[in-house]
């Protein structure tokens, strides 16, 4: 990005605040238009970006397109058998189970039966953790692929997706990463009362890992066969610069936390905002979840999707936290696991360097950088993430050595099975 779109990206937050302000409706309503896009590349976990095909394309020709592929699109489409879990603040926590299919999961081998330690181990259970303004269908390709072949559990975090809107929130409380590995604890207890685990979570997903073994490293040593952190990090995102050049970093940041608190407070008229935006908001998405040309055009409306249904007021409720979030010293916890870090080259989000800092206090567990991939690596390049992941999946004997899984799609323009 040049450093003239810098300057515009800071002029629209520069220009929110001051409209918050003024407090004046008509300010409010010329403001929220630019604000939303500001406030959409935060959903997308981004600072700012344009994508310039957008504007090539009529609005009526965006407007078709975007529904034909919301109604070809499959993905997202996965449905387990449903559960509910209460956080600790009484927040709903909605989850899904995928059970192993007897006549699709391989026989238990020897590997399996000397890891637990028993003739016949209780099944070894994969959560899913989404990120920030995802939702627990971000993890489509994956789920296709292990269905049937080993117990998963997919939730939503809290305000996301189908759980409930976080209730310390709505009595005012700031999110946290320590209270999103407390909800973690609450869904493990609920839907995987006992038997082996591996951990798996994706950008906000591995915080919530990381903050599970912070406050719970019992269950990690007792329960916890192995962990993947996919596009995470462990602390200093507050250095991350977006692909912004410095002098447009500084600028979003001095003034982002009084956009968000004054957006926060007027979701209904920024909602109407982005809606007004959606085609720049769409650019934006893209830009900042993939790196690749040729990512299926469905699957980047599926993106999109998962991000624009987060509303504002999530979004800025979880900000905050993000800046805060230091947990490098709980990766101890995971030092005799089998580990996977996994990231893409190209993330401009939580940037490959924060994955390759994970791997260095790791040394046993197993890097994997994707060349020409984003922030949503999973949906990017399933085939990659989907590959490590088994074969993290034989380390922990959750799959015996051989095992094979299904289809896992393509994100590419030719139609695959998955």
């Amino acid at each position: 990005m040049s450093e003239s779109s810098a300057e515009v990206v800071a002029d629209v937050a520069s220009a929110a605040v001051a409209a918050s302000a003024a407090g004046a409706a008509g300010g409010w309503r010329r403001a929220t238009g630019l604000a939303g896009v500001a406030i959409g590349v935060v959903a997308a976990g981004a600072a700012a970006g344009v994508a310039l095909e957008r504007m090539t394309v009529g609005r009526g020709m965006r407007q078709k397109a975007r529904l034909a592929l919301d109604s070809a699109g499959p993905y997202g489409s996965l449905r387990g058998m449903p559960g509910k879990a209460f956080a600790d603040d009484g927040t709903e926590l909605y989850y899904e189970v995928d059970e192993v299919d007897p006549e699709a999961a391989p026989a238990i081998g020897p590997r399996r039966r000397r890891l637990f330690g028993r003739k016949a181990p209780a099944p070894v259970t994969v959560v899913f953790s989404h990120g920030y303004c995802l939702s627990q269908d971000s993890w489509h390709f994956q789920r296709a692929a292990l269905r049937g072949v080993v117990r998963t559990v997919h939730w939503d975090q809290r305000s996301h997706g189908r759980s409930g809107r976080g209730a310390a929130q709505a009595r005012g409380e700031s999110v946290t990463i320590e209270q999103l590995g407390r909800d973690l604890k609450a869904v493990i207890d609920a839907a995987v009362p006992e038997g082996p685990i591996v951990l798996v979570g994706h950008s906000m997903g591995g915080m919530t890992v990381m903050a599970l073994a912070d406050q719970f490293p019992e269950l990690i040593r007792e329960r916890v066969a192995g962990v993947a952190f996919v596009g995470t990090s462990s602390g200093r995102l507050g250095e991350v610069n977006y692909g912004l050049p410095v002098a447009g970093v500084n600028a979003v940041r001095r003034v982002l936390p009084g956009v968000l608190k004054a957006l926060g407070q007027r979701a209904e008229l920024v909602e109407k905002g982005r809606r007004a935006t959606a085609e720049l908001f769409a650019g934006i998405i893209k830009r900042y979840s993939f790196a690749s040309r040729d990512v299926d055009p469905a699957v980047a409306r599926f993106a999109e999707r998962m991000i624009e249904s987060t509303p504002i007021d999530v979004v800025a409720e979880y900000y905050p936290a993000f800046n805060d979030h230091d947990k490098t010293e709980a990766l101890v916890h995971f030092a005799d696991l089998p580990v996977l870090v996994l990231a893409g080259v190209q993330d401009l989000v939580t940037p490959s360097e924060h994955s390759e800092a994970i791997a260095d206090l790791l040394p046993d567990g197993e890097l994997v950088l994707v060349p020409d991939a984003g922030h949503l690596v999973m949906l990017e390049h399933p085939e990659v993430v989907t590959d490590r992941l088994a074969d993290l999946l034989t380390r922990t004997g959750a799959v015996p050595a051989g095992a094979t899984v299904k289809g896992y799609g393509s994100t590419s323009s030719t139609p695959q099975p998955g």
